[in-house]
């Protein structure tokens, strides 16, 4: 199977809402390697690596996020290698 790695930018009300938590479950229900972490200007930022079907279906959870998150935007600002490893929630940045 095709792997994939991505990593997004994540924006709307996504930090006060347990956004982090909520993809950082996501992620390790779904088997996924990478990190989350928040940023000073209020996004969230993520790096997902595995099969190319569970990424996308991570990113599909991305965009609906928590019940109290409002999420504008969802996107894939690069694609580096891929990465192994248990995912983990990063510093913020």
């Amino acid at each position: 199977m095709a792997r994939r790695t991505v990593q997004v930018s994540v924006t709307g009300r996504v930090q006060g809402v347990g956004y982090r938590a909520f993809v950082e479950q996501q992620a390790v229900t779904l088997g996924l390697s990478g990190w989350v972490r928040n940023r000073r200007d209020g996004s969230v930022e993520a790096l997902f690596s595995g099969e190319e079907t569970v990424v996308t279906e991570m990113l599909d959870a991305c965009r609906r996020g928590p019940p109290f998150a409002a999420v504008e935007a969802v996107q894939i600002v690069a694609e580096p290698p891929a990465t192994e490893g248990p995912f983990l929630v990063a510093p913020s940045l």
